[in-house]
């Protein structure tokens, strides 16, 4: 997701309690957020989401959720769709231990690349001040989890 890394670093970077959102006549707006509690490793977790309404309602299509890695990569672990009811985790602790469902994993790494390709074609690429609304609130941000299992597997284009 290079387009979300190159958004946030255009916007400051990572910190607890971002919230971004960039809106776009012709598309859903996107949503990028920083996740209050860390990802399934402890690592710094970011929310990326297209929000559309149904009944009032808000709907994902998709959210993602990510690790921010210390190496600046976006690795996946969440997954959700609101207009098909479909709710994934490739990646989550189970009783102290980090469990990946490998194949799944893959699917969501895959989903990632073609989003981001939609997402910057689409001309989210570039935050512009008419476009882009932000707000920092207060987050507490606990680390600390155990990293235990399958690293990451990068998702190179």
């Amino acid at each position: 997701m290079q387009t979300i890394l190159d958004i946030l670093k255009e916007a400051g970077g990572y910190r607890p309690g971002l919230y971004l959102k960039i809106t776009n006549e012709s598309f859903m707006e996107l949503v990028i957020e920083a996740v209050h509690e860390p990802g399934p490793r402890g690592l710094p977790a970011l929310s990326v989401a297209h929000y559309g309404e149904q009944n009032g309602d808000a709907m994902r299509d998709p959210e993602m959720c990510f690790e921010l890695e210390p190496d600046g990569e976006l690795c996946p672990y969440y997954y959700r769709n609101d207009y098909v009811g479909v709710e994934q985790w490739s990646r989550s602790i189970h009783e102290g231990q980090h469990i990946t469902h490998r194949a799944l994993f893959i699917q969501h790494v895959s989903f990632a690349k073609v989003w981001d390709r939609n997402i910057i074609s689409q001309g989210y690429g570039r935050i512009s001040p008419d476009r882009a609304h932000s707000r920092l609130t207060p987050s507490p941000f606990h680390h600390g989890a155990e990293i235990r299992g399958d690293p990451c597997v990068r998702s190179t284009p």
